[in-house]
């Protein structure tokens, strides 16, 4: 290798190792930025051909990130902050008003919270991008190849429909000795709520009278303003279906058009007609059939009271909301009911370190990084989320630093190399004095 190669040698050592300090600086200068992803510059031999064959003369570099390898997770209790545990990044948009196919980039940085709108916005004020769940609890066929179909996941304001009761299930056991006395109890008195065309709740009660003779009760139905009717029902005190109603009789409607009652012997129901709205409510109430114990049943003991299940269900507004680890986003409402929400993708890559970055700590396609998937969290390449915290920068400062002194040590040499180099061309310039 001649002097003025060796020279260019040294100088591309220079030039390589001040890459590699830039790189290590830029890591420990990020080591607390949260889903901060480590790159390092990998040393590269460059070399020339010719006919004689291949020579070295330098070195180079090549930045190669570490997107694939996880940090540490930081608990904050803050439910909208979220972590990656596997592959797989956050797709977010800076402009949740333009078009949602378009500026989406990806992010490991998950401390999400809810803005102004409701809208979850991380650190960097990146929104987030999910799937919205539909009415029916379902996400439908969704793009997983493309962001078509992704909209900002919104907390806020969120309610839930009321939907109206039309079933009711009656259960419980009535005590066998308080009838067949001469002059019986009073009677037991059980509240039926059920909810109007509205998500309204509203209340029936359910008066069990016990008679003079053995084994009956006389079941009144009714509200704060309405006597529907009576219904009379006998109990087996014997055989195999002793406890269970035998039959039903002596039924009485008493309400006046438009409210109505009437009754089924045969299966031991209640039609009621409930005059709450321009249309009137029917709410059928089930007692439970005869020689079955799915409702009424009269034992010997305490009176307990009694199970009510209607269908239907109150209308409610979000309380609270809870993320599982496959990115489903569950809200819960004052009506007790929990519905998911949004379904949060992690979009995976065939080359994840081949990913371009730019500021805030944001990734974008390249051709070294493929095409991306929309995944589901937990499912197949995908990695899971952890809700209550954020995740740590990839970064070891004790490896960092020790990478420091290796290429302080090796810039020292290659700078020896340039003035050892200058020192053999004065020596040559000197052989002609």
């Amino acid at each position: 290798m001649s002097i003025s190669n060796a020279m260019a040698s040294g100088v591309s050592g220079l030039l390589a190792n001040s890459t590699a300090v830039e790189r290590i600086s830029y890591n420990i200068a990020n080591a607390d930025t949260v889903g901060y992803r480590r790159s390092f510059a990998q040393m590269v031999t460059s070399g020339s051909t010719n006919a004689a064959g291949s020579f070295a003369t330098g070195v180079r570099t090549n930045v190669t990130h570490a997107n694939g390898v996880d940090g540490s997770f930081s608990e904050t209790s803050v439910a909208s902050n979220l972590t990656i545990s596997g592959n797989g990044f956050f797709v977010v948009n800076s402009n949740i008003d333009a078009s949602y196919t378009s500026g989406n980039m990806f992010t490991r940085v998950g401390s999400f919270e809810p803005d102004e709108n409701g809208n979850l916005v991380n650190a960097a004020g990146l929104y987030l991008m999910g799937y919205a769940y539909g009415a029916d609890g379902t996400l439908g066929a969704v793009d997983r190849s493309s962001f078509n179909d992704l909209e900002p996941v919104n907390i806020a304001n969120q309610t839930i429909s009321g939907a109206m009761t039309g079933n009711v299930s009656v259960s419980g056991n009535l005590p066998s000795q308080e009838t067949g006395l001469d002059t019986p109890g009073d009677a037991f008195v059980s509240s039926v709520e059920y909810y109007n065309a509205l998500g309204e709740a509203e209340y029936l009660t359910l008066s069990f009278q016990p008679n003079t003779t053995d084994d009956q009760w006389v079941v009144t139905i009714s509200d704060d303003t309405t006597e529907y009717g009576s219904v009379t029902v006998d109990f087996n005190d014997s055989g195999a279906n002793v406890g269970a109603p035998a039959s039903y009789g002596d039924i009485v409607a008493s309400a006046t058009a438009p409210a109505g009652f009437a009754f089924d012997p045969a299966t031991g129901e209640m039609t009621l007609t409930i005059d709450n709205a321009d249309a009137p409510q029917v709410v059928t109430v089930s007692l439970g059939a005869p020689d079955s114990f799915d409702g009424l049943t009269q034992f010997s003991g305490d009176y307990t009271p009694m199970n009510i299940e209607p269908d239907g269900s109150e209308s409610g507004t979000l309380t609270r909301v809870e993320f599982d680890e496959f990115g489903d986003v569950w809200g819960v409402f004052d009506n007790g009911t929990r519905k998911a929400l949004y379904s949060i993708p992690l979009a995976t890559f065939a080359n994840p370190n081949g990913l371009e970055t730019s500021n805030n700590s944001t990734f974008s396609m390249s051709m070294d990084s493929g095409d991306f998937y929309l995944g589901q969290a937990g499912s197949g390449e995908s990695g899971t989320l952890t809700s209550g915290g954020v995740e740590s920068a990839n970064v070891d400062i004790a490896e960092e630093l020790t990478s420091l002194i290796q290429r302080q040590r090796a810039y020292s040499s290659n700078a020896k190399i340039i003035t050892t180099a200058d020192e053999m061309l004065t020596e040559t310039v000197n052989l002609k004095r």
